[in-house]
């Protein structure tokens, strides 16, 4: 008997609480929509991307996860930089290759032979 007369009494505390809450809770008005989380994108504009930058990034948390469209945007823009600095490494190893072929051999500790030597 003791107990049902504890949880009565709890139980009508709590409407009390949740009635005064919600009663005497409206002098302010609702409550102002929240912004949306967004990225704030730690990525530099106007330098390539490195490590430290990568491992620096973080994206804000929604619902289920992350939010698509900040990773999205952040992997479009590595893969944008991987794809460049591909490319430029391409043609310095073009530019490498072409520069050996047309370079004179390298020169041997052997002194080479002299006219003289090679007429007689």
């Amino acid at each position: 008997m003791v107990m049902f007369l504890f949880l009565v009494v709890a139980l009508a505390v709590v409407v009390a609480a949740v009635t005064l809450a919600v009663v005497g809770g409206g002098d302010r008005g609702p409550l102002p929509e929240a912004a949306p989380e967004h990225l704030w994108d730690s990525l530099p504009p106007d330098r390539p991307v490195g490590r430290a930058d990568v491992d620096g990034l973080r994206f804000p948390l929604a619902v289920r996860g992350y939010r698509m469209a900040d990773v999205d945007d952040a992997l479009g823009r590595l893969g944008a930089e991987l794809a460049e600095r591909d490319a430029r490494i391409a043609d310095l190893e073009s530019a490498l290759a072409g520069a050996r072929a047309g370079a004179p051999p390298a020169p041997t500790d052997e002194p080479a032979p002299r006219q003289e030597d090679e007429q007689q």
